[in-house]
């Protein structure tokens, strides 16, 4: 049986709140947040710029709970400015038997990065 790489978790419509070039790199991601998406502190994450079109691939880092912080970082922050609307998204490796009951974990949020 054969592998598929599926769509685990994904933060839709999230607002920059800032960015932080002089940073090592990563995604800042209010705790709750994380939480919520099903995501790990430092696990991969594609993040596409809804306002710009850019895509780019870094790693999760941990906010402040409850700040709704939402902060490119190192690099990533030469991709986005503050006010971008985001897709964040994380994949996940299954087998064909259970991607066929597959559900990944979907966080809408607001233009205040609250959960709608």
């Amino acid at each position: 049986m054969n592998n598929l790489i599926l769509l685990k978790s994904k933060i839709h419509n999230a607002v920059v709140t800032s960015t932080k070039l002089d940073y090592e790199g990563s995604i800042e991601i209010d705790r709750e947040l994380i939480q919520r998406a099903g995501l790990c502190v430092y696990e991969k994450v594609h993040v596409l710029n809804i306002s710009t079109g850019s895509r780019l691939e870094t790693y999760v880092i941990e906010g402040q709970a409850g700040s709704r912080e939402i902060s490119l970082n190192g690099a990533a922050a030469r991709l986005a400015q503050k006010g971008d609307r985001l897709i964040i998204l994380a994949y996940v490796v299954v087998t064909e038997a259970e991607a066929r009951n597959w559900r990944p974990t979907i966080v809408k949020l607001d233009e205040d990065n609250c959960p709608i």
